[in-house]
């Protein structure tokens, strides 16, 4: 029998918009609320069902789903509803440590929390390459996994309210910083007069080369053996100092690279000099 789950979700943004259609696309009767009550007419119009308060929305279902901003707007619109009895997926952002107070928090209610994070923008919501990463009590994750899957690849962690978090910050810390290295080399490019859509292709080089060295990495990283006999410190802090040169030079933005060349100059200074740059992880630890 397929599972058709009610369930209420909170949070109307794009991202919350797109989980709501995947729900009713999959046949799950869905019950939403949002501060701004406009932001729910597309999908009540698609059959969702407004509550007229954040009350009226917790006491619709025992299965929460919210899609806010971070974990204090959670507290705003929860405080002082009925929460005994509910499961709170919260797939909102927020760091590991306000995560366990929410879970305290919740708790104290007589709810139980599942973090989650979603590894998708809205308009990937829902398709087959997006997952979402889940942590907290297994009998609630197996419980709900069927009616989850229909945002993305349930990915379960373990019992560990922060894992969830700890995970998704990990993959936005990647995702980020390279889409500022990425506008960083097009501003380089550009002081000189070429094109960021000339640049393109050898930034998408650039960046596919990158996947190559996740496993290797990986390896040396968990055994701490870090031979330098293709590229040491060294020899890349060279680099780093040559990039931040040619940014200063050129008018752009140095705070970047000169943030990388700190890591290797600490690494060299901790006498990791002939070592590969992954024993940056070591100056990146401390």
């Amino acid at each position: 029998m397929t599972d058709k789950t009610p369930l209420t979700v909170i949070g109307l943004g794009p991202m919350g918009q797109a989980m709501v259609t995947r729900f009713l696309e999959a046949g799950h009767p869905t019950t939403v609320w949002n501060r701004t009550p406009a932001r729910a007419d597309a999908v009540v119009a698609r059959g969702a069902v407004r509550a007229g308060t954040a009350a009226e929305a917790v006491a619709a279902n025992r299965l929460l789903v919210l899609s806010l901003t971070d974990y204090a707007a959670m507290y705003d619109i929860l405080d002082g509803t009925d929460l005994a009895g509910r499961v709170v997926v919260n797939l909102s952002s927020e760091t590991p440590d306000q995560t366990l107070k929410a879970a305290a928090w919740l708790a104290e209610r007589g709810a139980e929390l599942l973090v989650g994070g979603v590894m998708a923008n809205a308009e990937m919501v829902g398709h087959p390459a997006a997952y979402v990463f889940y942590s907290g009590p297994r009998e609630v994750f197996d419980r709900h996994s069927g009616t989850l899957a229909v945002l993305g690849r349930p990915d379960y962690l373990g019992e560990d309210h922060t894992l969830a978090q700890l995970l998704y910050q990990a993959q936005l810390d990647v995702f980020l910083t390279s889409l500022a290295a990425m506008l960083h080399g097009i501003a380089l490019v550009k002081s000189a007069g070429v094109t960021a859509e000339r640049y393109a292709p050898y930034l998408t080089d650039n960046l596919n080369t990158l996947s190559m060295y996740v496993a290797e990495t990986a390896r040396h990283v968990d055994a701490d053996e870090h031979p330098g006999d293709l590229a040491n410190a060294t020899m890349m802090g060279a680099t780093a100092a040559h990039v931040v040169g040619a940014s200063e030079a050129a008018g752009v933005d140095a705070g970047l690279p000169r943030a990388v060349q700190s890591l290797y100059d600490r690494a060299i200074a901790a006498g990791h000099g002939k070592d590969s740059w992954t024993a940056l992880i070591n100056v990146l630890r401390s």
